[in-house]
């Protein structure tokens, strides 16, 4: 395609969507993504995959949903359809034969990716795209071919880590009343999660993401934050690759798991390499929020002197990372976190110059202490650590990471001013990676206690429980438990 053709066809997606009444800014950002991706306007021609993953707990509990669903709607010609988090339609439930071959026509149906990249503006994908529930309905797709339907869809998140799985996704014809069916798409949706959670075995949802605008100090006191010299060296290499980067004007993304101090890093490096400038640390909230989260931090961006670190960038919408991308063009420089380089949104590649990885803190052991000392000071108190909890911390694989090592510091250090390893709670006695259900995390944590008595054994122990000596081994193997006087694994 030309660039003159490109254009044309840009100027064309923008003036169409500028006259639409329903949510003109989200559609205009994905029209023009539509165009930057060469979708046609006038022919559907999406990417065939084949075999879909059907094993998933999120196509097995969104299956149960949509099918319960489609019940109630058997008399309406109502398609409904799971997708992967990339548009790929994972299966179709619905019994109108007039309505599936129409949709096969358009491959509309499983195996087949319905992303925006593939066919430009959609109800699915932009759902995907923005991170939120979207009806699209017909003069309203990108390409005429899709005119005659009216699409629903709502994003579903894991309920324990917030992240993207997939959607659900109603379709229907144009001229048939729409007014339900946002709604009955964001009810599957909520209540795929919900049969997600109770399906978890003994998984916690997790607490609503009210998202962040701070602004990082200009001063670093070296008494409030852990000296470079005293954490491991990942962290001192992640940390000199992020300054150089910072020094040499380049925008720079750290990317990692969650909870392992992407954030503090990058704020770190920024106090220490950028000063005189105001930081701004800004994270996103749960996508329903976004646009007063937006409105309330962008107009500082056009400040001078001012540079921004936004954490979670893989969680924020397409049409956010459009809008600031185009307020970053040119004028300062652009910090972020991801989980990983591949999820950074495509908007904001080009203002990043500089990709640092941070391990995990399992593979980061000589963190663990400085971090933990770091922590119990920021309750202000003047607390230790026994020998044997440094070891009881050390040993420990924190799948939450430093976010989990912070939270367990804090509820110790707010009971005592010397934490022995009786202060820590049951789960960082344990090495097993596999998620228990309730009775068995009842079980885990009644054995650590007995076993964190003074003067405690095995023995002792199944006594105290009402367990045989074989039980209560059995049981200690099983849940990976590692009593105190252990000693710490290798990496």
């Amino acid at each position: 395609m030309t660039e003159t053709d490109h254009r044309e066809r840009e100027e064309l997606a923008i003036s169409r969507a500028r006259d639409l009444a329903v949510q003109p800014r989200r559609l205009v950002a994905s029209w023009r993504r539509s165009a930057d991706y060469g979708v046609p306007l006038d022919s559907v021609h999406p990417e065939y995959a084949g075999a879909v993953d059907h094993q998933s707990l999120f196509f097995d509990s969104g299956h149960q949903v949509l099918t319960e669903l489609h019940e109630t709607l058997a008399d309406e010609p109502v398609s409904l359809m799971l997708t992967d988090t990339d548009g790929l339609v994972l299966n179709r439930v619905c019994r109108d034969r007039v309505l599936l071959r129409a949709l096969d026509a358009v491959s509309l149906a499983p195996g087949f990716d319905y992303s925006e990249r593939t066919t430009g503006t959609t109800g699915l994908g932009l759902a995907l795209a923005d991170r939120v529930p979207t009806l699209v309905r017909a003069d309203q797709h990108y390409c005429t071919r899709l005119w005659g339907y009216t699409c629903a869809a709502a994003p579903v998140a894991d309920p324990v880590t917030g992240d993207l799985v997939g959607s659900v996704n109603l379709t229907t014809w144009s001229q048939q009343s729409y007014n339900l069916l946002l709604a009955l798409a964001r009810t599957a949706a909520r209540t795929t999660e919900a049969l997600m959670l109770a399906r978890g075995q003994g998984r916690e949802a997790r607490p609503a993401n009210r998202g962040r605008v701070v602004r990082v100090r200009r001063g670093l006191d070296e008494d409030d934050a852990p000296r470079l010299e005293d954490l491991g060296a990942d962290w001192r290499s992640a940390a000199e690759r992020v300054g150089s980067a910072l020094l040499a004007g380049h925008g720079v993304a750290v990317v990692g798991e969650t909870g392992v101090g992407k954030g503090a890093l990058l704020g770190s490096a920024h106090t220490r390499h950028q000063r005189g400038r105001r930081v701004l640390h800004v994270r996103p909230p749960e996508p329903e929020q976004v646009a007063s989260w937006w409105s309330l931090w962008s107009p500082e961006l056009g400040k001078p002197g001012t540079s921004v670190i936004v954490g979670r960038a893989d969680r924020l919408p397409a049409w956010v990372a459009s809008d600031l991308a185009d307020l970053v063009r040119d004028r300062d420089q652009l910090s972020i976190t991801a989980e990983d380089p591949s999820a950074v949104p495509e908007a904001l590649r080009p203002f990043v110059g500089t990709v640092v990885e941070l391990p995990a803190l399992r593979h980061r052991r000589d963190d663990v202490v400085p971090l933990a000392c770091w922590f119990a000071r920021e309750a202000r108190r003047d607390v230790r650590f026994t020998p044997a909890a440094e070891q009881v911390l050390t040993a420990y694989h924190w799948p939450g990471n430093v976010a989990q090592l912070r939270a367990v510091v804090r509820r110790a250090a707010a009971r005592t001013d010397v934490v022995t390893e009786r202060d820590l709670p049951p789960e960082v006695f344990t090495g097993g990676h596999h998620q228990l259900t309730r009775l068995e995390t009842l079980e885990r944590d009644e054995i650590v206690r007995s076993l964190s008595e003074p003067g405690a054994t095995p023995a002792r122990a199944a006594a105290h429980l009402g367990m045989s000596r074989s039980t209560i081994y059995r049981r200690i193997a099983r849940y990976g438990i590692r009593l105190p006087a252990e000693s710490p694994p290798t990496s």
